[in-house]
């Protein structure tokens, strides 16, 4: 039989390339989808079992050309991870509608798009979805109404996707990563946001691109057979305990 093929969105850095490494690691073969074409072509050259697709999800005319190629090349899609994302954090009050629309058109239009332009190649694998949110979508915080409100789009989308695309044997959930150890929030964080991360997350440190990887790669697996519709909050227990209360936690 041929490989798997997965179609990972956001595949040029972060964790959709962890999470293409790890198909590959596995034997599939990757479809890798970007819109930053000078990063995703530096990628893709040291991966055999990729091709790297320059698309801008949010663009319905390049997400049906993306999947036409996709199908061209490999005949077949297995799993499509839905990870691309772009975050413009913000107060309410100076979110004009052009950053609004620019966060939903990638974090939730795209995903729409991309996942509906797969269906039928996913109807005949009886494949599956994966959908990236964030904790964000579970839970409110500063500076994030358009980004968050986006998320929380995903994971409702994720359960629409389970309750009508399960007749045809297609599963659809959703992982809502916490803190992730990436360089891009490395970079952005200072050490007092890097303390009170730890301190509010039950786990005290935050996740790994690989970590986040590990779910996305469990849920395409025929492991999570049965598994569809679910939100997996991946956040070291960011989310079940709210505000955390690190001083009682300390005294222990």
């Amino acid at each position: 039989m041929a490989n798997k093929l997965a179609l990972v969105t956001g595949a040029a850095r972060g964790i959709g390339l962890a999470t293409t490494k790890l198909f590959l690691e596995s034997g599939w073969n990757v479809a890798m989808i970007d819109r930053d074409s000078e990063t995703l072509v530096e990628v893709a050259s040291g991966l055999d079992g990729t091709m790297p697709i320059v698309a801008d999800i949010s663009d319905p005319i390049q997400v049906d050309d993306m999947v036409r190629t996709v199908d061209a090349e490999f005949g077949r899609i297995d799993a499509v991870v839905n990870n691309a994302g772009v975050a413009d954090f913000g107060r309410i009050e100076d979110h004009d509608f052009a950053v609004w629309r620019r966060v939903m058109e990638t974090n939730l239009d795209g995903v729409f798009l991309v996942s509906q332009a797969t269906i039928p190649a996913l109807r005949e694998s009886r494949g599956s979805i994966v959908n990236i949110a964030s904790i964000s979508g579970l839970r409110a915080s500063t500076l994030r109404a358009a980004y968050g409100t986006s998320k929380a789009g995903v994971i409702h989308l994720t359960k629409q996707q389970a309750a009508e695309l399960g007749e045809f044997g297609i599963r659809a959930n959703c992982v809502c990563p916490g803190p992730v150890r990436t360089k891009l929030a490395m970079a952005v964080h200072s050490p007092e946001i890097i303390a009170a991360y730890h301190d509010a997350i039950p786990l005290n440190r935050y996740g790994s691109e690989d970590e986040i990887a590990q779910v996305i790669f469990f849920l395409c697996s025929d492991k999570a057979s049965y598994i569809t519709g679910q939100v997996i909050a991946s956040d070291g227990g960011f989310e079940s305990t709210g505000v955390g209360l690190p001083a009682l936690r300390s005294s222990e």
